[in-house]
């Protein structure tokens, strides 16, 4: 392995973070700042919020980042953040600051793909056999990403609108209970009944996921609830909503296990924090001998910069630099 110590930096949607890894998996510090709070009031990422409190609080970060590590800027081998995808203006601020110390302290730039490091948050638990699949669940993406050897992605299945996570917060402002919606509808499903019955949605293609009909059939049911005058159980319809969407990742993840035979599969992404996906998959990977599982621990499934650091660092050993004209992307592809 190749000797490194990068300084990474993430700020593609509220999490202003700044981790410091050595030797790929070693996390020296790990520092974040939540935005949690001040989204609540809006039910949801305000986009120009964002912005705004990434540039008041980076440079804090970085020096307590640096701090926590113990190291000196002019120790780094390399500087890593993310370029893509997310929210533009967020991602804006993180690499400014980082192509700002890479150019100061004479230090290689590299961007790092978002997805890309949710998928390498799991080598902070245990080493990937390959070919692998990966099952990336966030607010902004539900994927299912192929990786026949190490650093090469092929995603075979995607949303086709709503990431599984955008659901998850778009019922709880139905049901008006809170943001984030995905750890409330977690918890309160854990307290109703299997009472009401959502129609399964197929998604148009064997690529695709869909999750927006799912959020729509929630709206229908609420509103034919309230014209009848009967009470509305918000346990149950978090039960109702939680199990058709899961069932759909699984259903998928289980049809790509059946053909491709991967020798490790990994959870990655926000959702992956959610405890009853993370039941659910480990009892499909136990259908299957020899097939090993990996989830990350909760504080690496929500966005970090450690996870950002392993896979600059990983680019770092493969010598995949970027120039410091590399610019900010809310779409790019993983490859």
């Amino acid at each position: 392995m190749k000797e490194s110590l990068i300084l990474a930096i993430e700020t593609s949607c509220d999490e202003t973070a700044v981790a410091v890894i050595k030797n790929e998996t070693e996390v020296l510090s790990n520092v974040l700042y939540s935005q949690i709070k001040e989204h609540q009031e809006f039910g949801g990422v305000l986009p120009e919020v964002a912005s705004r409190i990434h540039v008041e609080k980076i440079t804090y970060i970085l020096k307590q980042a640096l701090k926590e590590a113990n190291v000196e800027p002019h120790d780094l081998t390399a500087i890593g953040v993310t370029y893509g995808p997310g929210l533009i203006g967020s991602l804006h601020v993180g690499l400014q600051a980082a192509k700002t110390l890479a150019w100061l302290y004479n230090k290689p730039l590299i961007g790092v793909h978002h997805i890309m490091g949710h998928i390498y948050a799991n080598r902070l638990v245990e080493e990937i056999q390959y070919p692998a699949l990966a099952l990336v669940v966030s607010g902004g993406h539900s994927e299912l990403v192929w990786m026949e050897k190490e650093h090469q992605f092929e995603v075979i299945a995607q949303t086709a609108d709503d990431a599984v996570g955008e659901a998850y917060d778009k019922v709880a402002r139905v049901l008006g209970i809170g943001y984030p919606g995905g750890p409330i509808i977690d918890k309160l499903a854990k307290q109703g009944k299997a009472h009401y019955q959502l129609s399964k949605i197929k998604p148009a293609n064997d690529d695709e996921f869909s999750f927006s009909g799912i959020k729509s059939s929630i709206i229908q049911l609420v509103e034919r609830e309230q014209k009848a005058g009967r009470e509305i159980i918000v346990e149950d319809i978090a039960v109702a909503f939680q199990e058709r969407a899961l069932e759909q990742l699984l259903d998928k993840t289980k049809e790509v296990i059946q053909d491709k035979n991967p020798k490790h599969v990994l959870l990655a992404g926000g959702v992956a924090a959610n405890s009853r996906l993370r039941e659910l998959i480990t009892s499909l990977v136990q259908e299957f001998d020899s097939i090993k599982l990996t989830i990350p621990p909760l504080w690496c499934c929500t966005d970090n910069a450690a996870m950002i650091g392993v896979a600059a660092a990983m680019n770092y050993r493969y010598g995949r630099f970027s120039s410091l004209e590399l610019g900010a992307s809310s779409t790019s592809e993983l490859m």
